[in-house]
């Protein structure tokens, strides 16, 4: 048996969420299929993470967000999209996964799979893409990389205490990771194929980096790269030759990516060069008619370009594209 919408949004994160207040507000009976929890890509954040913005810039639906210090963190922010969902009453379908998308414009059939693994039918008559990119880590593409001490995503620092710990990657999410792990006492290394810390790295936390490195508190190599993932050690090509180090725990943070299969599958069409996918940019419906993009997805692989500060806004221009063309039918 299935259901029908007149739109169903896959993917619960912020723009997400924001898509579905604004269609929900313009009267279109609408869905959220979300694969993980509301906000999942948040909620897989650090755990101690602080945001490098202000509250009232990750605001949505026009619900103030407060914050005990000048930016929310983590913990913050999960509470304040779990209230926005409850207080629009978003019918999100959690622990659902996406499988395929069948049918054409104002007839599309939505196969998903819940947590239960039961197969469900969506029918519905216009589609959202607002997917991130936070579930898709780059990969090292390197011998051992599927051992199960190497992890591309950081939550604590706690069990790596005592242990030899490798970091690869410059950006903040590795200088952060880096830190934290040095501050409760792991023995750790950071591996950058570039030449120095990133210029990016947040104010605050690039000298703290560098000075560690400086100090030899934390083994720094440039220039350099992880060739091999062993069960007790790692093997680099520096430009001192071969190194192999003792190791217990590797951490590849170099970055994320839109699931371009998912894309390809759903039969939006990419950019050759940037894989940013084809849309109207009044509208953000692609080429496959009746099916919008929003948030980090729009970019392509240039993740940067867009955060929930701009991804949020995309909500009231999909949406009010939607209402118009259902108004017509």
């Amino acid at each position: 048996m299935s259901e029908t919408f007149d739109a169903l949004v896959v993917g619960a994160g912020p723009t997400g969420l924001a898509c579905g207040i604004e269609l929900q507000s313009r009267g279109v009976k609408t869905v959220l299929i979300e694969k993980g929890c509301v906000v999942n890509s948040i909620y897989h954040y650090p755990t101690n993470m602080t945001f490098f913005t202000t509250p009232e810039l990750l605001e949505i639906g026009n619900i103030p967000m407060t914050s005990l210090n000048e930016k929310p963190n983590r913990t913050e922010a999960l509470k304040y999209y779990r209230k926005v969902a409850a207080h629009f009453h978003l019918d999100v379908r959690q622990y659902e996964k996406v499988e395929r998308i069948a049918g054409e414009d104002n007839g599309f059939e939505v196969f998903t799979t819940d947590r239960l693994g039961c197969g469900r039918v969506y029918r519905a008559r216009k589609i959202v893409l607002a997917t991130g990119y936070y579930d898709v880590p780059n990969r090292l593409n390197v011998p051992g990389e599927d051992l199960e001490k190497c992890l591309h995503y950081y939550k604590e620092p706690h069990p790596y205490y005592n242990h030899d710990v490798a970091v690869i990657g410059a950006k903040n999410s590795a200088a952060i990771a880096a830190l934290e792990l040095y501050w409760t006492g792991a023995r750790v290394t950071l591996i950058h194929r570039g030449a120095a810390i990133s210029s990016k790295v947040k104010y605050w936390i690039k000298p703290n980096i560098e000075n560690r490195i400086k100090n030899g508190e934390i083994q720094g190599y440039f220039h350099s790269r992880v060739v091999e993932i062993l069960p007790d050690s790692i093997r680099l090509a520096t430009p001192e030759g071969e190194r192999v180090l003792q190791n217990d725990f590797v951490f590849a943070l170099i970055g994320y990516r839109p699931d371009l299969n998912f894309l390809n599958a759903t039969g939006i069409t990419l950019e050759l060069q940037s894989q940013r996918p084809r849309t109207n940019p009044e509208t953000l419906e692609s080429e496959r008619a009746g099916v919008y993009l929003a948030g980090v997805i729009v970019a392509g692989m240039h993740t940067n370009e867009i955060f929930i500060e701009n991804g949020r806004f995309h909500g009231a221009m999909i949406a009010q594209s939607i209402a118009a063309r259902l108004a017509e039918l």
